[in-house]
């Protein structure tokens, strides 16, 4: 076994991998970019090399300076994780040409499988079956457009390298295969430098299920059962499960014996998928699976099939890559259960799924689930982390496990409700929609369900007036009063002369909210949202009910029944001075006291010069001047002011 390994990669699989390797006893050394220095993977490994700037081509894609790493600290092998360089050839030459062990397939596996068109043309020749359509080298718009006519519309025109569903277009009318055609080139040839395509039969109720394979390099090949990946939008995965719902005997007998010929006609050694496409129009049958593609490398979805079958995958993939044969044969695995995972991303569903990035100021996955149910968070971020617009938005992966698949499934949409992010916006509350959706929860899935249902899917809610109240409650800050050895900061609800009153100005959604907040003797306090009810509230109030509230900078976040709820706070003093601008008086936006002033009567004073300093909800305020002129009355130090007080007054 090797003593010491790198890994070319970042996020949570560099996290997944430096897991196992500290339980194998193998060191690990990590690789950063510039936005990566105090990333979580960097923490956790025993050392780490910093290999570049932060786009990907000055960092993660170099693969002379992530070589150059491993030989000067050490490493004996290289594990690339999943994208980035995991499935580049040349890599792979250049990493055993360095006297290094990739741990992954060979070089001439990963160019076999790595062109759709080479590798369904091999799969032919293997007895594996492929989709009806033209894998040809032939390029010419007027035979890719006879061939289509000859496979029948509707078809699919994919581009032959890469995935992710970049290059893929569905025609389905003979006048459309032209401009369909140049946009999938156009497209293939971005994403890929390869702008040549396939055209194949477009499957009208499409499922997607790829067999997880591992190979040794002793002749060896087994499968780890399926996956099915048809819950997808825009050809990306959203959550995954395994085993597949529905499956038969007969058709899992077939298709596992297809991914194992694969594996086996190119000497196939490490982990990788096989990826079919099924016709599910007629229900799962035998003859109607087809394959698509092979993944070269550990999959993301890759927990789901260790949760039902108990193997860690990533140390088969060290063993392997050392030497070692396969820890056991067919026979030894089995399924246990079932397991799903969802992909939590920094994106906003309600505006088209665009990414997002933030702060995560307030990050929280749940721990506990329900008897007889696991819970598995997959993350490569921690609170305080930032999401970066270099690199894939990935919060984690939310994987739960149960005795059958609708146990499995209530405990994913009850994990995804209950995690909590804010300072960015997450798909969290769709995920928990599609889990509980009633054809998911059925198992009728299909790659274009995500589709047809994405308007109520992805439907926003509106905050419950207690949600506004507790948001208005955390805005103020009122109820979090610092320990202190004043006698009457300990008297609940009391202040000199006035009520403890407080206004709480917030938006939700761009719409103004305004609250009233009064302090109650017992140290609890009346929470009123204009045009709402008054809620009585603690100063704790954020653990009960089912919501929490998370403050950050200039917001409140309301996580209420599975969904957030952000509410920026309107700066009373930027309100303060657009109020007060061309006018005779300054007033404080809020009780407080008055720190510092900086200024006296007839001083003459220019527009945004400092004039006092208030302290109010912890923290000090400047107050500067709206506007020239002369002052007339400013404020005394030490003076204790209420909501409204005049603070300056200016000579008419």
């Amino acid at each position: 076994m090797f003593s010491k390994i790198l890994i070319a990669n970042r996020g949570e699989i560099a996290c997944r991998v430096i897991r196992t390797a500290r339980k194998m006893g193998v060191k690990t050394v990590a690789v950063y970019s510039d936005a990566d220095a105090r990333a979580l993977h960097v923490a956790m490994a025993d050392e780490a090399v910093h290999i570049g700037g932060s786009p990907v081509a000055e960092s993660y894609l170099r693969g002379d300076l992530i070589i150059a790493a491993a030989k000067a600290t050490g490493a004996e092998a290289i594990h690339p994780g999943y994208g980035f360089l995991s499935e580049n050839p040349d890599f792979v030459d250049q990493v055993t040409q360095a006297g290094l062990v990739f741990i992954g397939p060979s070089a001439e596996a990963i160019r076999a499988m790595g062109l759709k068109d080479a590798a369904k043309r091999l799969m032919e020749k293997a007895g594996v079956p492929v989709v009806p359509g033209y894998h040809g080298e032939a390029q010419e718009i007027v035979i890719l457009a006879s061939k289509a006519r000859e496979i029948g519309y509707p078809v699919l025109i994919k581009a032959r390298a890469g995935g992710g569903g970049k290059g893929m277009r569905r025609v389905d009318h003979p006048d459309d295969f032209s401009d369909a055609l140049s946009g999938a080139r156009r497209e293939a040839k971005a994403a890929f430098g390869d702008d040549r395509v396939l055209v194949e039969k477009y499957v009208d109720k499409p499922r997607h299920i790829e067999v997880q394979v591992f190979g040794d390099n002793h002749g060896n090949a087994v499968h780890l059962f399926e996956r099915d990946c048809s819950a997808q939008r825009r050809h990306q995965k959203v959550i995954e499960e395994a085993p597949a719902p529905g499956m038969t005997a007969e058709l899992r007998a077939a298709m596992t014996d297809a991914a194992v010929k694969a594996a086996k006609a190119i000497g196939y050694s490490g982990a990788g998928t096989i990826e079919f496409i099924i016709d599910a129009s007629d229900g799962l049958k035998p003859d109607r699976f087809w394959f698509m593609e092979m993944n070269t490398r550990l999959q993301v979805e890759h927990p789901v099939t260790e949760m039902v079958t108990g193997v860690d995958l990533v140390e088969w993939q060290l063993r392997v890559a050392a030497g070692e044969e396969l820890p056991v044969g067919q026979d030894g695995i089995g399924l246990d259960g079932h397991a799903f995972e969802a992909r939590l991303y920094a994106e906003d569903p309600a505006k088209g799924f665009l990414p997002a990035i933030g702060t995560l100021h307030h990050l929280r996955f749940p721990t506990e689930t329900a008897a007889g149910t696991e819970i598995r968070i997959e993350t490569g971020v921690r609170q305080g982390d930032a999401i970066s617009p270099f690199y894939d938005p990935m919060i984690a992966k939310v994987v739960t496990h149960g005795a059958d698949r609708a146990t499995a499934l209530e405990a994913l949409a009850d994990a995804v409700s209950r995690t909590e992010v804010a300072g960015s916006t997450t798909n969290a509350a769709f995920l928990a929609a599609l889990a509980r959706d009633t054809d998911f929860a059925s198992g009728d899935v299909d790659t274009g369900l995500i589709g047809r249902k994405q308007e109520e899917l992805t439907a926003s809610a509106a905050p419950s007036s207690r949600a506004v109240a507790l948001a208005a409650l955390a805005a103020t800050g009122a109820g979090n009063a610092e320990a202190s050895a004043d006698p009457w900061s300990s008297i609940a609800g009391y202040a000199h002369f006035n009520p403890l009153a407080r206004r709480a100005s917030l938006s939700f959604g761009g719409a103004a909210i305004v609250a009233h907040i009064m302090a109650r003797s017992d140290g609890r306090f009346d929470v009123r949202p204009d045009g709402s009810e008054s809620f009585v509230l603690s100063a704790d109030a954020s653990g009960t009910s089912g919501a929490t509230v998370a403050s950050w900078p200039g917001h409140v976040t309301v996580f209420e029944n599975g969904r957030s709820f952000d509410f920026a706070i309107s700066d009373p003093f930027a309100r303060a001075a657009e109020i007060g601008e061309g006018t005779s008086s300054m007033r404080a936006p809020m009780p407080g006291l008055v720190k510092l002033v900086r200024a006296a009567k007839g001083d003459k004073v220019t527009k945004g010069q400092p004039l006092l300093v208030l302290e109010a909800m912890k923290m000090e305020h400047t107050i500067a001047a709206t506007h020239d002129g002369v002052i007339q009355e400013i404020a005394m130090e030490g003076a204790q002011v209420t909501d409204g007080t005049v603070l300056v007054r200016f000579e008419e």
